[in-house]
């Protein structure tokens, strides 16, 4: 029989999925269920989003467009960047994907020679290093420790940089601790991305969901524009999951590199979106403020109240839309309150596993539920929380 490739054996999913097939299994069985393992925002676009990608499509706006993405979105990235996080960006150090993913895709398989090694955040984002072992690298992880306030030690990543090194990818705020990087851990990171010569991929997909603050981006720094992609999207600040829109933003001679590689694969992102997309960065009813206020209010009645529940334990995070929930006093391993959860509360997490071995003691809730429904979370959680309550008492 031919075989697969084996690359693929190199790739793994995501936890998060595992949990919501079985989740929508107990529902299907009558199970009423409260979904708190995906990152997919409870919102909707703003009205004159949706009403902008009806007239695409009534306007005939359904053609193959330019493989970078349409001139005037290009354009109003450059000027939404501006705008939000002071960056210089031209429209042509731009380029449209089909969602974060293909966009952080296209930059791996564009920097990434097989057998470079790459430094990735532990807890973090699945793919990071699944991509990268699938491009026949090397994926180094660097930890986010609670003892630390999850802000990466720099004397460990400096450590770990080896000659083979080509790369550091990191994501503030952090998926899952919703950890955003502190100015000194930004320029430290700078520091070492340009005495190794060293490639970074700022994934700021959660820039704007920040609860104190402005955001500061790497790219900003001194000697950082030219070795720097940012990923970034629509799915988490415009609530556009489903629409799969993302950006890569970096120098000419890489965003050239990139749109190769689109050239070869997905041709370009749906004109009629990209047109809908432009409305949204415009954002002409507040509709992004709005959000993160509700995500701030979340936040705090859902940590609050959690960590009153014995054997739970959870730093308030700074941005982002996750609880990054330390179990270890429950006694009992986070697979099995991932299990007990969802199957005898209806309450669905992920255990930390999912996202590097340093998440082996905690489990992620994420706050997208509307807060009638986290309070119900929490109170099934208070009610099988006795199932651990004699090893917190020890």
């Amino acid at each position: 029989m031919a075989k697969i490739a084996s690359r693929i054996a190199q790739l793994t999913g995501e936890g998060a999925l595992a949990v919501f097939t079985r989740a929508k299994e107990l529902e299907k069985a009558g199970r009423s269920i409260i979904h708190l393992e995906l990152g997919e925002p409870d919102f909707h676009p703003a009205a004159p989003v949706v009403d902008a990608l009806r007239a695409a499509v009534a306007d005939g706006r359904d053609r193959y467009v330019a493989t970078r993405g349409i001139a005037p979105l290009r354009a109003a990235i450059a000027d939404y960047l501006k705008r939000t996080r002071g960056l210089d960006v031209a429209a042509e150090q731009v380029l449209v994907a089909p969602g974060c993913k293909m966009a952080l895709a296209l930059a791996m398989m564009a920097l990434i020679e097989p057998a470079d090694e790459v430094l990735y955040p532990d807890p973090s984002f699945p793919i990071y290093p699944s991509f990268t072992r699938g491009l026949g690298a090397k994926a180094v992880p660097y930890a986010l420790r609670e003892e630390n306030k999850f802000q990466p030690d720099l004397a460990e990543i400096g450590a770990k940089i080896t000659p083979k090194t080509r790369m550091l990818i990191f994501n503030s705020p952090n998926n899952p601790t919703g950890t955003v990087f502190s100015d000194s851990a930004i320029g430290q990171i700078a520091e070492l991305a340009k005495k190794h010569d060293l490639w970074v991929i700022a994934d700021e997909i959660y820039a704007r969901i920040l609860f104190s603050g402005e955001y500061k981006s790497i790219w900003a720094l001194p000697g950082m524009a030219e070795r720097t992609v940012i990923i970034d999207g629509f799915s988490k600040s415009f609530a556009m999951t489903g629409w799969r829109l993302g950006y890569a933003v970096a120098q000419k001679h890489v965003i050239d590199a990139l749109d190769m590689l689109v050239l070869n694969t997905f041709t370009c992102t749906a004109e009629f979106s990209q047109v809908a997309a432009i409305e949204a960065l415009r954002d002409s009813t507040n509709a992004v403020p709005a959000m993160v206020e509700e995500y701030r209010k979340r936040r705090d009645l859902f940590v609050e109240r959690l960590n009153r529940i014995p054997g739970f334990r959870c730093q308030s995070p700074d941005g982002a839309f996750y609880a990054w929930v330390n179990i270890e006093e429950t006694g009992v391993p986070a697979e099995e309150v991932q299990r007990v959860l969802l199957e005898e509360a209806g309450v669905a997490g992920i255990a930390g596993a999912a996202f590097g071995v340093e998440g082996k003691n905690y489990v992620r809730f994420s706050l997208v539920s509307a807060t009638h429904l986290l309070e119900d979370a929490l109170e099934r959680i208070q009610r099988v929380s006795s199932r651990w309550r004699a090893a917190v008492a020890r």
